[in-house]
């Protein structure tokens, strides 16, 4: 291969990762600054928990909506638009953010956040994949997945020296700050031949209109449910178990850190483990197993120490690192006129699960009226649906991303 290109898809893969990095960063911020921001604007403990929910689910669904959005205009304009739009939406918005002076200014701006934060990975990975070889495709996934996750570490260090607005700020200029980079990345090959050819592009509603297209697409949502209930029940509100498990002064923001770190190597190990089995499946399978075993760890703290308590997030992160396969899957399953809807979408609608993911923890924690056990019930349901698309979904290790679906 001649330098040039090796050059042009070493900066992709870079700027991929940092993209990835400024969109967990903005991501989490949230979480992070959820009850600093809220009591600044005078809400009660009570309400800090409630509306805190609710803002988050509205970030969330705010992601599913973006992953539709710029998954068409992938597909349709090139993963390079947009890699642009995503970013500078998502900047603006968060910029934005650090300005709120009400719930419903908050809501409103959290859901436009989300709109924006949705296009950056998957176009970021699509880009990538079809740039490369296929036996490169998840070690540069995991390098890219496992270099972005540090966002959260810099959003926790960040807002422990700035207050919750200023983080905003923050996070919107290292956005724009990043739209420089993006200038000297190069179009998709694929992309540009598709482009020429007579088939439809970007057409969402291709994913429901056969069955055996419709259950690739739902397997590789349904794979990656566990991820976020690990990141949006067990760390979003870890404070919330601490106090059930009588452990004092449990952080929400460093445990997300301690998470995060590991997701980080969990993402880089599944990277190489899945090139070393051949095997995107086998490898999904492993790291559930080492989930459910911190899962179950987790859930035996009573009386424990704040110590234990970060140590089992950490095992929790390097367990999710699977969190790469599903993004993978979507780009090797289907063909280059939908891979960007695919690839966007579909961690997005994992995302943007997690309103109903809180709905279920809400129903079990109401009928077994104890939040603990409707934690434990919640996490067993999502990892049975889970495994069960796991074991169904069709193994791609390898597979010729030159094609498109008819």
């Amino acid at each position: 291969m001649h330098p040039k290109p090796v050059r042009l898809l070493s900066l992709a893969v870079v700027v991929s990762a940092l993209g990835f990095f400024v969109d967990v960063y903005d991501l989490l911020l949230f979480a992070i600054i959820r009850k600093a921001s809220l009591a600044d604007l005078g809400l009660s403990p009570a309400q800090i928990l409630t509306e805190g929910e609710t803002l988050l689910s509205v970030q969330m669904i705010g992601m599913l909506l973006g992953g539709i959005l710029f998954g068409i205009i992938g597909d349709k304009k090139g993963r390079l638009s947009v890699l642009f739009g995503s970013i500078l939406l998502y900047s603006v918005a968060n910029i934005l953010n650090g300005l709120v002076s009400s719930i419903p200014q908050y809501l409103v701006l959290r859901l436009i956040a989300g709109i924006g934060l949705a296009g950056e990975l998957g176009a970021g990975l699509t880009l990538v994949s079809e740039q490369l070889p296929k036996g490169k495709r998840s070690l540069a996934a995991g390098l890219i997945a496992g270099f972005g996750v540090l966002g959260a570490v810099a959003a926790f260090l960040i807002s422990n020296v700035f207050d919750w607005r200023s983080c905003y700020y923050i996070g919107g200029a290292l956005g724009l700050l990043l739209l420089l980079l993006r200038v000297s990345v190069h179009e998709s090959g694929l992309f540009k031949q598709v482009r020429q050819r007579d088939v439809q592009r970007g057409n969402f509603l291709m994913f429901f209109n056969r069955r055996e297209r419709f259950g690739r697409y739902l397997k590789c949502i349904l794979i990656g449910l566990p991820v976020w209930y690990v990141i949006g029940v067990l760390i979003a509100f870890s404070d919330q178990f601490g106090q059930a498990f009588g452990i004092a002064g449990i952080e929400p923001g460093k445990a997300i850190m301690c998470l995060y770190i590991f997701v980080g190597l969990g993402d880089l190990a599944v990277g190489w483990l899945s090139e070393r089995l051949r095997s995107r499946k086998k490898t999904l399978f492993i790291f559930y197993g080492i989930t459910l075993v911190f899962m179950g760890l987790f859930f035996r703290q009573q009386g424990g120490s704040a110590e234990v308590f970060y140590l089992l997030c950490m095992g929790l992160g390097f367990g999710i690192g699977f969190n790469v396969v599903y993004l993978t899957l979507g780009v090797e399953q289907f063909g280059t006129n939908l891979r960007a809807s695919a690839a966007i979408s579909i961690p997005n609608m994992v995302r943007g699960a997690l309103p109903l993911i809180m709905l279920l923890f809400k129903s079990t924690r109401n009928w077994f009226q104890d939040y603990v056990t409707g934690a434990w019930v919640t996490g067993l349901i999502l990892f049975a649906i889970a495994i069960g698309a796991g074991l169904s979904i069709r193994e791609s290790h390898g597979t010729d991303l030159v094609f498109v679906e008819q």
